[in-house]
């Protein structure tokens, strides 16, 4: 792997990963370069069936079976950040069957468009998230791997599930595609015509508000795993968690809209929360304790509350 490896890597993080560029540039320099390089390859397959072009079905499977043959060393790559991601592969014991549930995520992209369950939305997550943690996992290398994997999985599933629920405008817009449950939309009584004709209404706010409790449990899960990495990648980690999680803030402050506009972190904002998390950093340097007071994930006894009160108003 030299040096234009990671420099591409790094710029496809940077253009296309603004808020978890922010987190990585804390890593140590080992695990920073190859992070840059991991996050290449996510959004370098990514792009075969988000991208804007119009490749067949297809010409996009044959794209995607080329980079998972490449990314499993078996063939040539044609890309530089999928050849160094082979390296980072073959280094760190990257397991191929991470590679293969990643790969497998992205084909389903292609003539998926919704998830009738959140079971079944969890199959998907398995390689478009939990994977993505995993293979962050190899990198990282902790000595108690086993105690650790289950927590980097959660985590991965909490990053792609916030997506899910601040994107929902732009990805039935943009790619005809609705991540939120069925069985979630049945549940409040949300029709997928209505988000496409992007109609905010009581019920969309209150399976909204559904899913992001979802969200906030799998991050509790996953931050109670941090303590296993390395100490000195242990602070990049909660504060992509506390950054990621604080999309969680403003829609709540939305009161759970996410039609009218994306809810988008601004650069100040980030800034602020990475202030914020140094601070309790320097506090607790205990990564928990460091995401339930720098964090917009309420704790688990505030969110008790909150049901019971939501039971008692809806009766």
């Amino acid at each position: 792997m030299n040096e234009s490896h990671t420099d591409r890597g790094k710029a496809i993080h940077r253009e296309t990963g603004q808020t978890f560029y922010y987190a990585t540039r804390l890593l140590p320099e080992r695990i920073r370069e190859q992070t840059y390089v991991l996050y290449g390859f996510f959004r370098i397959a990514d792009e075969v069936v988000d991208g804007d072009h119009d490749r067949s079905p297809e010409t996009q499977r044959q794209e995607l079976e080329a980079i998972r043959a490449a990314a499993l060393g078996e063939r040539a790559a044609e890309e530089p950040v999928v050849e160094a991601f082979d390296e980072i592969r073959a280094r760190a014991g990257i397991p191929d069957e991470e590679i293969d549930a990643f790969i497998d995520a992205m084909v389903a992209d292609i003539d998926t468009e919704e998830y009738e369950t959140y079971e079944d939305l969890e199959g998907y997550m398995r390689g478009s998230a939990a994977a993505v943690g995993n293979m962050m996992l190899a990198v990282m290398d902790p000595d108690r791997h086993e105690r650790a994997r289950p927590h980097a999985m959660a985590l991965g599933n909490a990053f792609q599930l916030t997506n899910f629920i601040r994107d929902v405008r732009e990805d039935i817009r943009d790619l005809d595609r609705v991540y939120l449950p069925q069985e979630t939309l049945d549940r409040y009584d949300v029709t997928v015509d209505q988000l496409r004709r992007e109609e905010c209404t009581p019920e969309l706010r209150q399976a909204v508000r559904f899913e992001v409790r979802r969200a906030e449990q799998l991050y509790r899960t996953g931050v109670r795993g941090i303590e296993y990495l390395p100490k000195d990648c242990q602070f990049a980690v909660v504060l992509a968690a506390v950054l990621y999680a604080e999309h969680h803030r403003l829609i709540r402050d939305r009161e759970f809209d996410v039609l009218t506009a994306p809810p988008e972190l601004s650069r100040t904002r980030k800034v602020w929360v990475v202030a914020k998390t140094w601070y309790n950093w320097q506090r607790f340097k205990d990564p928990v304790s460091v995401f339930r007071h720098a964090s917009a994930v309420p704790s688990e006894e505030r969110t008790t509350e909150e049901r019971d009160h939501s039971l008692v108003t809806t009766d």
